[in-house]
């Protein structure tokens, strides 16, 4: 029974293109108006808060909840290569297709049908958080809520995929944009070696791939990544300007802002860049918090059924942000990471159910404590 509105549910989400960009939603939109009318039924206090420009959090809340549960709804853009339509939920062989169906409509799918369930039996004391923009730039759903917080929570949960593993540490993600200036002029020039922007980008990033390399070296394991270059306009130019966007993946423990204010003057670029960050999300744990009291969660719910406790993840989520906003969090859902983003995106049932009980005697755990 609880498999079959769970994939119920899962359907309605899966419907609504909630492409995240264009984000082309609004709260009076299905994908908004159909999670709230299941939660409404179930005995929830609702509010939608609707930002502008489709960021739009849906807040539940039944009794006087300790754990709060967090889902995205929107979806990175659908892309080429799928063999089954993305905006239909698909059976096969027990695995469920669709955009969305890992990264992670899946788990709020779960999440509806636990409201529903514990709705009947009486109303258990449950919150639940529904974002929309986790997956675009500019995103502010989350830290939104984070300014006017419920009262009483004790524990997060954020429902990315994780094979229903419990993660308590992640990479955070520092993602930058640099411009290299240089001086124009014609190729023949011997100063075209010191003053061609296309150089001085070369230069800063062979000083910080060494850098980055030794950190690694030093057991302090980190990510880095350029993942966008231009520069210049002819080959016979000396090129005046060079631009890039990298990434890097920083260890819980290691500092975003740290790594920024060593890299960013590596091979003289002190006097030739300018930078700027358009996001900077922390390691999980964050703001000098340790992993002790998630684990502690998770110590209580394994003794009311079967849970692993996962490895540090190399992705980042917004568990960060409630990290850094003081609460224990832990990373949870069904799926594998390995199928987000992708085309003909799936996420096995199995997972679902198991998702499913897990979530439950997570809220029972928090209920009782």
């Amino acid at each position: 029974m609880s498999e079959a509105r769970i994939l119920h549910h899962l359907a309605h989400l899966v419907s609504q293109d909630s492409q995240n960009p264009p984000r082309a939603f609004s709260a009076n939109d299905a994908l908004i108006t159909y999670p709230v009318s299941v939660l409404e039924r179930a005995g929830f206090e609702v509010r939608v808060d609707d930002f502008g420009d489709g960021h739009i959090n849906i807040l539940a809340t039944r009794g006087a909840p300790k754990l709060l549960f967090n889902c995205h709804l929107d979806t990175v853009p659908i892309g080429e290569g799928w063999t089954r339509p993305a905006l239909d939920l698909t059976l096969d062989d027990g695995l469920a297709f669709g955009r969305g169906v890992c990264d992670i409509k899946g788990a709020a799918a779960c999440l509806l049908t636990l409201a529903e369930d514990d709705g009947e039996d009486g109303g258990q004391d449950m919150a639940l958080l529904l974002t929309t923009d986790e997956e675009g730039a500019g995103s502010c759903c989350v830290q939104r809520y984070l300014d006017q917080p419920l009262d009483g929570i004790e524990q997060v949960v954020v429902c990315e995929p994780t094979l229903c593993e419990a993660i308590t540490e992640h990479r955070g993600f520092l993602s930058v944009k640099g411009v290299i200036q240089g001086q124009a002029g014609h190729s023949s020039e011997p100063r075209a070696l010191a003053d061609n922007a296309n150089h001085r980008l070369a230069q800063w990033l062979s000083a910080t791939l060494t850098y980055t390399q030794a950190m690694n070296e030093a057991n302090q394991p980190s990510g880095f990544n350029v993942g966008l270059i231009s520069g210049g306009t002819k080959s016979n130019v000396i090129a005046p300007e060079a631009r890039l966007h990298y990434s890097a993946r920083l260890a819980p423990g290691q500092s975003n802002e740290a790594f920024f204010e060593t890299v960013k003057n590596l091979g003289g670029a002190h006097a030739w860049a300018d930078w700027e960050i358009p996001f900077s999300g922390s390691p999980l744990p964050a703001a000098g918090q340790t992993s002790e009291a998630a684990l502690g969660f998770c110590a209580r719910v394994k003794a009311t059924t079967a849970l692993t406790v996962g490895a540090p993840v190399a992705f980042w989520t917004e568990a960060a942000l409630f990290s850094q906003a003081g609460w224990p969090v832990l990373v949870l859902g069904p799926g594998d990471i390995a199928q987000a983003h992708t085309a003909d995106e799936w996420v096995s049932v199995a997972e679902l159910n198991r998702a499913l009980g897990i979530y439950r005697a997570m809220n029972n755990v928090a209920v009782s404590a």
